[in-house]
């Protein structure tokens, strides 16, 4: 070797060599200890090492705010006072155009424009418009940067659920907090890297369903966790009667070995994922009841969320959950809250759940803030698709309904790099198409992965011979919006 250096010019000795190579394996080893899965293989073939984002983050975690079923933009952000000036008119052709329609209207005779019943104002130095059901949200506009000019080609709810969280309409594909835990690893091994956290607002809604946080193809350790408002937040979590600690200890040891066994013997991946699995499990028997725990939370962060925050399952709880679960460690908490779908009777019931959600959200981001962790959490906050600017079925002076409408809709972030105190996108003045800085869900996708050290690009999973990435095929970052 040393001969072999000398010919080609190099000024090495043999001291210096071995001298050197001792430090690359003390850093290798550090490497491995700081990074368990440094050296598994797990996509190193796309680029990919997990655990080491592609380029320096801005943001170190994820909580995602969605708002089932799809919260009706004219009566939240989007204001326009020309659908108030034209109440009950025709939606002009030329407005209106060939795009399509659900089946809930393609039957209508008519279109009537209907504008919102709430009155909007303009709050902060961002002089932005929020309805006046969202008096909380109102007051944190300068921590936000609002997107009017969303997009998406779903026009029903389970198609368009399924292609924001995973990028595909079609589903069986990770969503992307798994895509997340597969390019970031762990930050707490003793937490999930993904949790789920349910409510429900008025009415049934549209459900909620297990495909949306799923791992696809990627490794099961890279499921979402759902976290219950039972006596058990996690089922099957508990020692059974009869079994202590040691006794767990001991099972999970055995079935490690024996796990190894089949593993040699067939080189199945997910027996590999399964002992992980069984390992995490053991260790959030001690953490995850310490996180769910609220009762020593202060009196201000009680009464900065509300009362509703000491009630499990509600959406006040779980935004308070959720600040917890992302403080220690947890890269991407996903909530859902359930009951958006107005198509009639809108005014009474988007009134009751803006009222459900907005103190909460707010006093998310306020508690982040103060914390010194709004700046590495990104918050996102709004549904599926948009709603139409005509009303769904009969029209009267206090009450009317919308469809869904895919053409555009109104989202909100906060933190993570993202410029706040702005808004960004335009639709036109019924509010039913984009006229200004239209983004797209894979943009959305791309933008968010792009803040987590991603590039949306390079993080793909090869499955039967293809390659797969949470954008597809499409996607570009939102550089606008970012600090």
């Amino acid at each position: 070797m040393e001969k072999e250096i000398l010919e080609h010019g190099l000024n090495f000795n043999r001291r210096r060599f071995l001298s050197r190579l001792s430090l690359g394996l003390g850093s290798a080893a550090l490497g491995s200890l700081l990074i368990p899965d440094l050296f598994s293989g797990s996509g190193a073939e796309d680029g990919l090492t997990p655990g080491i984002p592609h380029f320096a983050p801005k943001a170190k975690r994820v909580i995602y705010l969605f708002q089932n079923g799809a919260p009706s933009q004219q009566e939240l952000f989007d204001y326009k006072p020309k659908l108030r000036e034209m109440m009950g008119q025709e939606i002009p052709p030329s407005v209106r155009g060939t795009q399509r329609l659900t089946g809930m209207t393609a039957n209508q005779k008519e279109f009537p424009l209907v504008g919102s019943f709430v009155d909007f104002k303009q709050y902060g130095q961002s002089r932005a418009w929020v309805s006046d059901l969202f008096p909380y949200t109102a007051k944190i506009v300068d921590d936000l940067c609002i997107v009017k000019s969303m997009f998406t080609e779903a026009i029903n709810h389970d198609p368009a659920l399924t292609f924001l969280q995973t990028g595909s309409q079609q589903g069986n594909r990770p969503s992307m907090g798994s895509w997340l835990s597969y390019g970031l690893g762990n930050e707490n091994k003793n937490l999930p890297n993904f949790t789920v956290l349910l409510s429900r607002g008025i009415g049934n809604g549209q459900g909620v369903y297990s495909k949306l946080w799923s791992n696809g193809f990627l490794d099961s350790i890279h499921q979402g966790v759902q976290f219950s408002k039972g006596e058990d937040p996690v089922l099957y979590l508990r020692d059974p009667d009869g079994m202590d600690r040691q006794d767990r200890r001991d099972m999970l040891d055995n079935l490690a070995q024996l796990n190894d066994l089949s593993y040699q013997e067939f080189g199945d991946p997910e027996i590999s994922a399964k002992v992980k699995q069984y390992e995490m499990a053991y260790r959030m028997q001690t953490a995850v009841p310490e996180v769910m725990d609220l009762s020593k939370e202060p009196d201000d962060i009680i009464k900065l969320y509300g009362p509703d925050c000491l009630v499990p399952g509600t959406f006040a709880a779980n935004c308070l959950l959720a600040r917890k679960l992302s403080e220690n460690g947890v890269r991407f908490v996903q909530l859902y809250h359930q009951g958006w779908d107005q198509h009639g009777n809108l005014p009474f019931e988007i009134a009751k759940q803006a009222k459900d959600v907005d103190q909460a959200s707010a006093a998310l981001v306020t508690d982040l803030k103060q914390r010194g962790l709004l700046d590495e959490t990104l918050v996102i906050w709004g549904g599926e698709f948009g709603r139409t600017s005509y009303t769904q079925g009969k029209l009267t002076k206090d009450n009317y309904g919308r469809d869904h409408h895919p053409r555009c809709f109104t989202v909100w972030m906060a933190g993570g790099g993202i410029k706040p105190g702005i808004v960004y996108g335009e639709t036109d003045e019924m509010g039913y198409n984009i006229v200004q800085n239209p983004v797209h869900v894979h943009d959305f996708q791309a933008t968010i992965l792009n803040q987590m050290g991603l590039n949306h690009e390079k993080l793909i999973f090869k499955h039967l011979g293809r390659r797969y990435r949470l954008t597809d095929v499409s996607g570009k970052v939102v550089h606008d919006i970012l600090v």
